[in-house]
């Protein structure tokens, strides 16, 4: 005799396209909206949900390198690889008074540049990424940073992450979503993904965010990073997205952990 089938239970569930970033990875948190279950990590309305509490927190949020013009830009954030904007910024004070253009740093001599630019750590192939950066810029582009990530990437020492900071700040131009640290760490704590390589999580962000939102996302992540969502021991409890947070390393909480989506969105 054939075994009886169980009958699936009528009604439609939205599944997270998301792949998990590791085998083993714990199954998506859901929950039964309405006739649908819906997955709570990029429901559109609780992304909706993040980015009003962003914006209600962080409304000047901004890149914080101190630049002029997009050429010093693209300079200080090849230096604030693995390095503080802080740093960065005392270090271009005068960085750009003995540089102040393309031709200066494409030309100048490696050993005195690296000297200026010590204190932002991996000095040395910093100094090459810079110097081969203004050289190109100087010999192809007429001294001028380009407007197109696809140019931007033909740059010494420049990857996605640099392309997306200064095509945004500079220009506001989205073409993708800035990654680094802060974003990285944030992004998976909201469970707006489960990656850990940061193309892919750039992917999925531009996936569930509205293009239109990428440039000022981006920047308020990195604000609410540095702030309050800190790596050890987050302040929870100064932070407008808590309620719908439900990410394991909470300090606090404040509603079960079902309540995943506010009061009025259910």
């Amino acid at each position: 005799m054939k075994a009886n089938k169980k009958k699936k239970k009528p009604g439609s569930r939205i599944k997270d396209k998301r792949t998990p970033a590791t085998k083993g990875a714990s199954p998506l948190k859901t929950r039964k909206i309405g006739k649908k279950e819906c997955v709570l990590g990029v429901d559109a309305r609780r992304v909706k949900a993040i980015l009003s509490g962003l914006d209600a927190a962080y409304p000047e949020a901004t890149c914080e390198l101190i630049h002029q013009n997009p050429f010093q830009l693209l300079i200080s954030t090849i230096l604030s690889a693995q390095c503080t904007d802080v740093r960065v910024n005392q270090v271009t004070q005068s960085l750009y008074k003995k540089y102040p253009k393309p031709e200066a740093f494409a030309y100048a001599t490696p050993g005195d540049l690296e000297q200026k630019i010590r204190p932002t750590g991996f000095f040395r192939n910093k100094t090459k990424s810079v110097m081969g950066a203004s050289r190109e810029l100087v010999e192809k582009f007429g001294g001028e940073v380009p407007r197109t990530m696809e140019e931007l990437l033909t740059l010494p020492g420049v990857a996605r992450k640099t392309a997306n900071v200064v095509l945004g700040t500079a220009y506001g131009i989205a073409k993708g979503v800035v990654v680094d640290t802060h974003v990285m760490r944030l992004s998976q704590r909201l469970d707006l993904t489960r990656q850990t390589d940061p193309g892919k999580i750039e992917t999925e962000l531009m996936e569930a965010i509205p293009q239109d939102k990428w440039i000022q996302f981006s920047h308020q992540l990195i604000w609410h990073g540095r702030r309050v969502c800190v790596a050890r021991k987050p302040r929870c409890i100064d932070c407008k997205l808590e309620k719908i947070c439900y990410s394991a390393d909470k300090t606090i909480s404040s509603h079960p952990d079902s309540a995943c989506l506010p009061q009025g969105y259910l």
